[in-house]
């Protein structure tokens, strides 16, 4: 429920979604309140595996507001939460309002074009203030030693077992040289439909980094920024060593570092255990790492086998306790049980992190700040109501390459919905795409959410209430990596 839609609010109020719940059971659950006027019945919907708790999300103002609930078509209270007398008889109260050091939620406004696009922007990013009322935590929890014992058989497992397991029967890894063109590199990203591709520098007869869709990104925002140093035609001849000496000038100049220090390629051995692997990744936060073979005796001609990833090393996991998960009861449990992932937070908890969603009418501009500036992967799309509609990632940018598409696109012009169907059939109204939404819901055991993010190209899922596709929180690769080898 939006409050400036429902009651005639101004269109600048900053809004704050607040979670009401009624764990008392009932046919048919209802709120209303002063937000309301008093006269509107806003309809609480059963939580997915706990069909006597009812609750529904209000965006609403700062400041004091009262409610009541009505169950069968009758006045009820919930004898845990204060009741006061107001005009409308005894009622409850809930404060809506930031804490101090907290970035404010946004209120969806239109993203104007020439705003600004840093994260802090409220006109994108969202930090949700969430009251829960008396929602009680009805599922179980393992004890923090078993807890413990689960992790540390997994982390056993990852221990004994080598790079060369995630190697593929058959395959192929494409490198691209430093001397390739940037519009080539990205059309070959395009067409073979990989988001990283190793860089390979001939003179020096090494590997010597990594091309990502990120650079994609970063080069389209340096060409539509104003006074920007690269040009269409330098593009067209701009070669991939010469962007990453830009990049490196770029970023010294954001991080106002005086000495240019290149960052070294991190790359794996074949014989390096899994374990060791993932927190190489975890520490250097990057996607992927290259698998480097050097025979003895000649480094000097590396040969590169694989690129490992989360993704392949929990693949790993996955078919090694599929058949034994109940000797890990951790596995069995539900994800919202588990400290795990960003989620939208109960009454009285403070967000740690914020929850990034994006309108489908947001320009491409802001969601690619988003991406940049958040240090994330992909970014929900959500209709009025919060609900799940695509995802934008930052793979999509290669689509851009098709037909010179970066050429004659204006960044705050372009909405992330029209972006999303470069290259697709159109979809409606506004594209739900679920082979690109990749979901999960809050009862979900983990063995579950792990298989899913095992998936080649799905580093994050989505958890969604049943039903209304409402977002209530996102899962990472990284995060499960980071519970499991805590």
């Amino acid at each position: 429920m939006d409050y400036v839609r429902e009651t005639g609010g101004a269109a600048g109020t900053l809004l704050i979604p607040t979670r009401f719940v009624w764990p008392y059971g009932g046919r048919s659950v209802h709120l209303c309140g002063s937000f309301t006027g008093w006269s509107g019945h806003y309809p609480m919907t059963p939580v997915e595996g706990c069909p006597t708790v009812f609750q529904t999300i209000c965006n609403l103002p700062p400041g004091y507001h009262q409610y009541k609930f009505i169950v069968d078509g009758e006045w009820r209270h919930d004898a845990h939460l204060p009741i006061v007398s107001g005009n409308y008889g005894e009622v409850h109260t809930v404060f809506v309002g930031g804490e101090a050091g907290c970035v404010p939620p946004i209120l969806i406004p239109e993203i104007q074009p020439g705003s600004n696009m840093d994260v802090d922007n409220e006109a994108f990013q969202r930090v949700v203030k969430v009251s829960d009322g008396a929602l009680h935590e009805v599922l179980s929890r393992l004890p923090e030693t078993d807890l413990e014992v689960s992790c540390h058989r997994i982390a056993v497992f990852l221990s004994t077992r080598k790079a060369y397991e995630l190697l593929p029967e058959s395959g192929k890894v494409i490198a691209l040289d430093v001397d390739l063109p940037v519009k080539q590199a990205f059309h070959i990203l395009h067409e073979q439909g990989i988001p990283t591709a190793p860089l390979w520098d001939f003179c020096k007869g090494e590997l010597v980094g990594v091309l990502s869709a990120l650079d994609f990104i970063l080069i389209i925002r340096e060409l539509g920024s104003h006074g920007s140093n690269l040009t269409e035609e330098e593009l067209e001849t701009h070669t991939i060593s010469a962007w990453k000496e830009t990049k490196l000038y770029l970023s010294r100049q954001i991080d106002g570092n005086e000495r240019l220090i290149p960052r070294k390629l991190v790359h794996v051995e074949p014989d390096e255990n899994l374990k060791d692997i993932a927190l190489k990744i975890l520490d250097n936060n990057v996607a992927t790492v290259p698998v480097i073979h050097s025979s003895s005796g000649d480094a000097l001609f590396p040969q590169l086998l694989h690129l490992a990833s989360l993704s392949g090393i929990l693949k790993s996991i996955c078919r090694y306790f599929r058949h034994s998960s109940g000797s890990l009861p951790l596995l069995q449990l539900p994800i919202c049980a588990i400290p795990l992932g960003t989620w939208v937070p109960r009454i009285g908890e403070t967000a740690r992190r914020p929850l990034a969603m994006l309108r489908p009418s947001a320009s491409l501009g802001a969601a690619l700040s988003l991406l940049v500036q958040a240090q994330i992967s992909s970014i929900p799309i959500v209709d009025d109501n919060d609900s799940l509609l695509d995802v934008y990632s930052r793979s999509d940018i290669t689509a851009l390459a098709k037909d010179k598409v970066y050429t004659h696109i204006n960044l705050e012009e372009m909405t992330v919905h029209q972006a999303l169907q470069l290259g697709q059939e159109p979809l409606s109204p506004y594209g739900f795409s679920s082979q690109r939404c990749h979901m999960c819901l809050r009862s979900d055991p983990l063995l579950l959410v792990m298989e899913r993010l095992s998936k080649p190209g799905v580093r994050r899922l989505i958890v969604v209430e049943a039903g209304s596709k409402r977002v209530e929180g996102i899962i990472a690769l990284s995060d499960i990596f980071r519970f499991l080898l805590r």
